[in-house]
């Protein structure tokens, strides 16, 4: 059975236990082994068991260092959940989303936080001891509970919250590793999004389940050039990245050395074929995945592997966004709600366990963005497909 704590929870754990003394994170420089990641959730967590706080949700003030990756940990083990906040962008923003959920306490790594002054039990994790090792015992919580919430701004510009489950995180771990992508604790794996973006999650879940190193962009950096360095110096085996990082690193591509490179999964944006075909030359190694999926549907919900020196599927240049992952279904409709046949195009919906509950807190959203159709509850994407005869789908734009 598909669980939180067998796919995520007790996975990290094994790591943990097994690679003790190897490299989890390689942040700004500096490598912190799994032993030392263990004591920061442990050291966590003891504060955050010992306020005793019925609350579920607590705010993540994000920065590149080992508490906040240890504070998600420490959380999740206390049945609660994350809402990720970024410390640079508009306090009033950070504020709107607080209010929107409720949340009254924050777990901050930096010793002067944005959010103090804000009516707010600002818990700076950095100064928390570790004492003892508390990473047992996780607090009895179903996979219908809360993971984290993602605020996006969407067409209105106010944040709405996406609600992702634990139930819907598992599916998603699932759905990856059987795309046939193997991870070992020999990998080191490439982790350039913020942690106020969906595919984050899936950059250091997958690296910590499997006992490998995670190597971070610190927040300032330009990140396409220091990806590029960690690429070359690191000799990183595996990472997510937008094609448009491959694009600025284009013209350099016959002096760049990614060799090391194994798998390459481009998500976030649409994958030019030309640009690809390239990256094969550069990265001689490699496989290549072309990822899609809203953050609705917990990171990814398609895939497409690409074939060295093959015949692509592609439509106007841009690769094909591939079959469902195991875990989701997907439909495509007419404007009236019928089935296309054939080669026409219509919105791409999609269903299943890795798909959000919905909103927070708007009703209004939900009944717009959601429809129930033979007992099964679809997502409207909003984007233009069409299915091809092998049962890839094609991405033609966005309907609106």
């Amino acid at each position: 059975m598909i669980t939180f704590e067998t796919n995520i929870l007790s996975q990290v754990m094994q790591s943990i236990n097994e690679c003790n003394t190897q490299n989890a994170f390689y942040i700004d420089g500096q490598y912190h082994k799994y032993h030392q990641f263990a004591q920061r959730i442990s050291a966590i967590r003891e504060q955050i068991r010992d306020m005793q706080s019925t609350e579920q949700i607590f705010a993540l003030a994000i920065h590149d260092d080992l508490d906040t990756y240890a504070s998600i940990f420490a959380l999740w083990m206390e049945g609660k959940a994350y809402v990720p906040l970024h410390p640079n962008q508009p306090l009033e923003r950070n504020l709107n989303i607080i209010d929107q959920v409720g949340i009254s306490n924050v777990l901050d790594s930096s010793n002067i936080s944005v959010f103090e002054g804000q009516s707010l039990n600002v818990m700076h994790t950095s100064q928390y001891e570790y004492t003892i090792d508390y990473l047992d015992n996780w607090v009895e919580t179903n996979d219908d509970a809360l993971a984290y919430i993602l605020f996006t701004s969407g067409s209105t510009g106010v944040p709405k919250g996406v609600q992702i489950t634990r139930g819907n995180v598992a599916a998603f771990m699932d759905s990856f590793w059987e795309t046939g992508i193997n991870i070992t604790e020999e990998d080191r794996c490439l982790q350039v999004f913020d942690l106020t973006f969906d595919v984050s999650v899936q950059s250091y879940l997958v690296a910590l389940t499997r006992g490998a190193c995670v190597y971070t962009v610190p927040y300032g950096q330009v990140k396409y050039l220091y990806a590029a360095s960690l690429i070359q110096e690191q000799k990183i085996t595996f990472g997510a990245m937008a094609p448009s990082m491959l694009t600025y690193l284009r013209p350099y591509f016959e002096e760049f050395d990614a060799t090391s490179m194994r798998t390459t999964i481009l998500t976030a944006e649409a994958c030019p074929v030309d640009l690809m075909e390239d990256w094969y030359k550069c990265a001689k190694n490699t496989e290549i995945y072309d990822f899609y999926g809203p953050t609705e549907a917990t990171i990814y919900c398609t895939y497409y592997k690409l074939t060295r020196g093959g015949n692509n599927l592609s439509l106007n240049g841009i690769i094909s966004i591939g079959k469902p992952l195991a875990n989701v279904q997907a439909i495509i409709i007419r404007e009236d709600g019928s089935l296309v046949e054939g080669y026409e195009k219509g919105e791409l919906c999609i269903a299943g366990n890795q798909v959000t509950p919905g909103y927070w807190n708007n009703a209004e959203k939900n009944e717009s963005s959601f429809f129930v159709r033979d007992g099964i509850c679809y997502y409207h994407t909003g984007d233009l497909c069409y299915w091809e005869e092998t049962g890839d789908i094609l991405y033609s734009g966005r309907i609106d």
